[in-house]
């Protein structure tokens, strides 16, 4: 099968909220090939403790590509302790001017409590506005959805099981089954 007929994977929404002195990331658990769900439950969220220091990490794209570059962060992140910022800085260095790296397929959303950034193949270092932040094929849903609780009494984790649950009734690539970790400064 040539490359351009092969459906390819879709999937996965990954949101990141900052709110109320925590952040959290949630992502769903559906892996697609084509029309087809081939997993309903994957962990697309990590918790790093490189060095002794927190970091929640959430991946959209590739899952081969994806953990290349999560341990290429943690492997960042031992080099620079407690310098997320730099750490993912570096990391899109590479990614952009690696040979190898620059043909993963994935994005990054990462936090240490504090920061909250998303980091891309194109070699950007982003933190979001209004505190949120949301990547993969149902990530503009679940942004949507969560911008608009933002203002509300909700929790970080509130917010992000909402929005999920939202993205999840809208995109096709995207389920119920949740990963969610919280981590606080």
């Amino acid at each position: 099968m040539a490359k351009q007929e092969f459906p390819g994977w879709h999937g996965t929404t990954i949101i990141g909220v900052r709110k109320g002195g925590e952040v959290v990331i949630a992502g769903d658990g559906q892996v697609s090939l084509g029309q087809t769900v081939i997993k309903g439950t994957a962990r697309k969220v990590r918790r790093l403790k490189p060095g002794g220091h927190e970091v929640v990490a959430g991946f959209a794209g590739s899952t081969a590509d994806a953990f290349t570059l999560l341990e290429r962060l943690e492997a960042k992140l031992e080099a620079t302790p407690g310098q997320l910022q730099r750490a993912a800085v570096e990391l899109a260095k590479d990614w952009r001017t690696d040979k190898y790296l620059q043909k993963l397929e994935a994005m990054l959303i990462v936090t240490d409590g504090s920061d909250l950034y998303v980091v891309t193949g194109a070699g950007d270092v982003l933190e979001p506005e209004h505190d949120i932040a949301a990547i993969g094929s149902g990530g503009n849903y679940a942004l949507a959805a969560g911008r608009a609780m933002m203002d509300t009494d909700r929790s970080a984790e509130d917010i992000a099981r909402r929005a999920m649950s939202i993205a999840s009734d809208i995109c096709v690539y995207t389920n119920g089954n949740l990963t969610v970790e919280k981590i606080a400064r």
